[in-house]
């Protein structure tokens, strides 16, 4: 269980060690005022951009620990394997209803606040096609054989599936608590997408129907986030 739970905070360090290692180099030359630094788009798109470097590194580490540094299968130890209940088209259709039942929690339990995703969006083009990008690419791979594979492996062989099954959940959520804090419905989506997540990595017992759905749910995401400020322009947008 260490290992998981080491793994777990290792992947959720990178992401700050990453965003202020990117961010130091440009407080030398930032000559603003430092209030106003978490709303300067340089400052944005450094700490977005920062996330890539985490999530590679963390693979480094998903990959050390699931193979003994080589000496075990990579895929075949995390289950990224076809489960006979679930399959291609109904990890789509999860997908698609886990997205559905996200936006409509999202808009009957909002928040009056733009949340840290927003703000990022609003920012810059770049800023929001590097958002995009790893949402729809790195980050369903990584946080899937982060919480999903190693963690959820490691308290389920220690505890037991329904306690790793409620630990996984919760902590999935909690990491994500930063950039939603200030919108409930979006906190409750997230909470809903973890526990689906993790149901269905254990009772299948395999991992890759979750890497598909979660690939999906966030490739939509992804694509909503590229298009939403030509809806705002036309009026079509919320």
């Amino acid at each position: 269980m260490i290992a998981g739970i080491l793994t777990w905070f290792g992947s959720v360090l990178l992401l700050f060690v990453m965003s202020f290692l990117f961010l130091v180099p440009y407080l030398f030359v930032y000559k603003g005022k430092t209030e106003e630094l978490l709303t300067d788009k340089t400052a944005i798109f450094l700490q977005i951009l920062s996330t890539i470097p985490a999530h590679l590194l963390t693979l480094v580490i998903v990959w050390a620990v699931v193979t003994h540094f080589g000496k075990r299968p990579f895929w075949r130890t995390l289950g990224l394997t076809w489960s006979e209940r679930v399959g291609v088209w109904t990890s789509i259709g999860l997908a698609v209803g886990l997205l559905a039942i996200g936006l409509v929690i999202s808009q009957l339990i909002g928040g009056n606040k733009p949340t840290a995703i927003d703000q990022i969006i609003n920012s810059s083009a770049a800023s929001r096609y590097t958002l995009a990008l790893i949402a729809a690419l790195t980050a369903p791979l990584v946080e899937e054989l982060v919480y999903r594979g190693v963690l959820y492996s490691a308290l389920q062989k220690t505890l037991n599936m329904f306690w790793a099954i409620i630990g996984v959940s919760i902590l999935f959520t909690l990491v994500h608590l930063l950039q939603y804090y200030n919108n409930p419905g979006v906190i409750i989506a997230i909470s809903v997408l973890s526990l689906s997540l993790t149901l269905v990595r254990a009772f299948t017992g395999r991992l890759l129907p979750c890497v598909v759905i979660h690939f999906i749910f966030n490739g939509l995401q992804s694509l909503w986030i590229i298009l939403y400020p030509y809806f705002e322009h036309t009026g079509t947008g919320g």
